[in-house]
C-alpha cells in the first residue's frame, strides 16, 4: 500500500515558478514509477510528467516541456515538479500518481493517487 500527499501549490503570477511535493509512504514506494497530472476545472485528467523507479526515464507532456522538470529523492519517499514560466493555463488540481509499472505512452490507470493541490497562475 503506497499513500501519496501532495504539497507546495499556491498562487503564483505568469512566469513565476513553484515546486510541487509529492511525500509517500511505504517501503515500496522507491520501487514506484510516479507522474504527475492536472485537471483545471472542466477538463479531463491529462498528463504532466512521469520518472521512473530509479530516476533514469522521465517523459513529459508537450505543453510542459522545457518549462517543467520532475524529480525524485528516493531516501526521503518523494517526488517533485519543478514548475518554471508558469503560464495561467497551467492553473489546475495537480495530482501525484504511483504504479509499478512505467505507463508510457502516459495512461491514467496509476495504482495509487494523492488527493491534489491546487495550482493557480494569475496573467
Amino acid at each position: 500500500q503506497v499513500q501519496l500527499v501532495e504539497s507546495g501549490g499556491g498562487l503564483v503570477q505568469a512566469g513565476g515558478s513553484l515546486r510541487l511535493s509529492c511525500a509517500a509512504s511505504g517501503r515500496t514506494f522507491s520501487r514506484y514509477a510516479t507522474g504527475w497530472f492536472r485537471q483545471a476545472p472542466g477538463k479531463e485528467r491529462e498528463f504532466v510528467a512521469v520518472i521512473s523507479w530509479n530516476a533514469g526515464t522521465t517523459s513529459y507532456a508537450d505543453s510542459v516541456k522545457g518549462r517543467f522538470t520532475i524529480s525524485r529523492d528516493n531516501a526521503k519517499n518523494a517526488v517533485y515538479l519543478q514548475m518554471n514560466s508558469l503560464k495561467p493555463e497551467d492553473t489546475a488540481v495537480y495530482y501525484c500518481a504511483a504504479d509499478q509499472w512505467l505507463l508510457l505512452p502516459p495512461r491514467t490507470d496509476y495504482d495509487y493517487w494523492g488527493q491534489g493541490t491546487q495550482v493557480t497562475v494569475s496573467s
